[in-house]
């Protein structure tokens, strides 16, 4: 009897990870970033928030998509999965959707000009700092949808 292979095949990582799961990915996220985008209250909330608040909003949605993909559900190992530079495609994949499906959403829909100003009433370094902040809150509830989308899926 042959043993079998304790990693598992090129053919085996290739299958693991297809297009079907990104399209998976940006419907969920996409679906809990709209409202998000459109709420006053998120773009007031970003204007307040310190760059140190910024920092730690996008690394809690790296822990949340980590978690989501990794520790809830249990069958998927990171390891078992196509990596570039050690990090697994599909939470590559996963962060670009979260924050992706928000910022795309966010000028779609005009929200920056409308909720902090266009220059020259508002400084466009200003603009750009807002927005950056208030596309990591709406990440925040967009990864859920991802992660969620991807694991059901």
């Amino acid at each position: 009897m042959r043993p079998r292979p304790i990693l598992p095949s090129a053919s085996r990582l290739r299958r693991r990870f297809r297009f079907a799961d990104s399209a998976q990915q940006l419907v969920g996220g996409f679906l809990l970033a709209g409202p998000f985008v459109v709420t006053e209250e998120v773009w007031v909330l970003a204007a307040g928030m310190s760059q140190l608040q910024a920092v730690l909003t996008v690394a809690l949605v790296g822990l949340i998509g980590y978690g989501a993909l990794y520790q809830a559900d249990t069958k998927r190992d990171p390891d078992d999965e196509q990596q570039v530079a050690g990090v697994p495609i599909r939470f590559i994949s996963l962060m670009i959707v979260a924050f992706g499906s928000v910022a795309i959403l966010a000028f779609v829909f005009n929200a920056p000009a409308t909720f902090v100003g266009s220059p020259p009433a508002a400084p466009l370094a200003e603009v750009a700092t807002v927005t950056v902040r208030a596309i990591s809150v709406g990440a925040v509830f967009s990864v859920v949808g991802a992660a969620t989308a991807d694991s059901v899926f």
